[in-house]
């Protein structure tokens, strides 16, 4: 069997609501399909995922008190029972009802989806909190970006990566910049979060500016201001894998007495560039291990989709589904 055949043979035997463990372990134990990865439970809900984002009407999904989703198929519908499945609509209701006043999510609950959505394309990224930064200067959150990111050049022998570190070994990286809005509606407020951006990624390769939400009708503009500065436009998607880069950023060479005065002012950037460093002159039998470590110092990402699906909802996030 395929992976969505053995999810298919398996909802058919449960015969009855079941979240994303469930089913795998029971594609499990009447091996059903032989999963080449460590994570089967994430490859499972990955998959039923897809089932409800395509529009498979094979499937259908309830979601639970605690944010999680049950599956079953349509066909078992009555098998099922009315009752039951119209108890987990009904408790799906009510929290709904009783919120008088609807709650919004932060600006910096959606670094976690940027950073997944990064972490996806091989760059690590390590958000900077400009509060901790020394000094009491309101203007900081002008100084430095909301994140940084850095991007390994990967050459597959050896002899290339000895090569292209004795030319040049700002060539075997790339540095970016971010700076995150919630959302940008007006043409003052794009002006704003732009420029701010300017001025946050004047050391770095790249500079972004990642909203949210950006109105449709400033699509003019930020091409006139991204084809004027270079720097680039993201749009965060609450499906982090479904982001977009509007409009790409322009290379620029670093400014090491920006990253110095970075350095100084703030503690976690200092030890973000720090981590870099030892990975990039890491001896051969010790990259895994600083990797690691960078990894493990940089923004956490989600593992699955499961992980998306219930984050967003804690947040208070919207999707595409609500």
């Amino acid at each position: 069997m395929t992976i969505k055949e053995a999810i298919l043979k398996s909802l058919e035997d449960l015969n009855t609501l079941a979240n994303s463990i469930e089913i795998c372990n029971h594609i499990l134990e009447n091996k059903y399909y032989e999963f080449a990865g460590k994570t089967p439970a994430s490859t499972v809900s990955a998959q039923l995922g897809d089932y409800i984002r395509n529009g498979d009407t094979r499937v259908k999904r309830l979601k639970q008190t605690n944010g999680t989703y049950s599956y079953y198929l349509t066909k078992n519908e009555q098998n099922i029972g009315i009752d039951i499945l119209s108890g987990d609509i009904e408790m799906q209701k009510n929290p709904v009802v009783k919120l008088k006043k609807p709650k919004v999510y932060e600006e910096r609950d959606l670094h976690k989806l940027l950073s997944s959505y990064l972490k996806n394309t091989d760059t690590y990224s390590k958000t900077i909190f400009h509060e901790q930064s020394n000094g009491k200067d309101n203007n900081q959150i002008w100084t430095h970006p909301d994140m940084v990111g850095i991007k390994f050049l990967h050459l597959q022998t050896k002899a290339s990566q000895n090569f292209l570190k004795s030319i040049n070994r700002v060539d075997t990286f790339k540095l970016s910049s971010y700076e995150l809005k919630r959302e940008i509606n007006s043409d003052s407020e794009l002006k704003k979060a732009f420029f701010q951006a300017v001025s946050n990624s004047s050391w770095a390769n790249y500079g972004y500016l990642v909203a949210f939400e950006f109105s449709d009708s400033l699509n003019e503009e930020m091409a006139r201001l991204n084809q004027s500065f270079g720097i680039g436009i993201i749009e965060l998607n609450a499906n982090p894998y479904q982001s977009k880069i509007l409009f790409p950023a322009v290379f620029r060479d670093l400014d090491f007495k920006t990253i110095d005065k970075l350095c100084k002012m703030n503690k976690e950037f200092e030890k973000f560039i720090e981590q870099t460093e030892k990975l990039m002159t890491a001896n051969e039998k010790y990259i895994s291990g600083a990797e690691k470590e960078l990894d493990e110092f940089c923004d956490s990402y989600f593992i699955n989709d499961t992980e998306v699906e219930t984050y967003c909802n804690e947040k208070y996030i919207p999707t595409s589904e609500a």
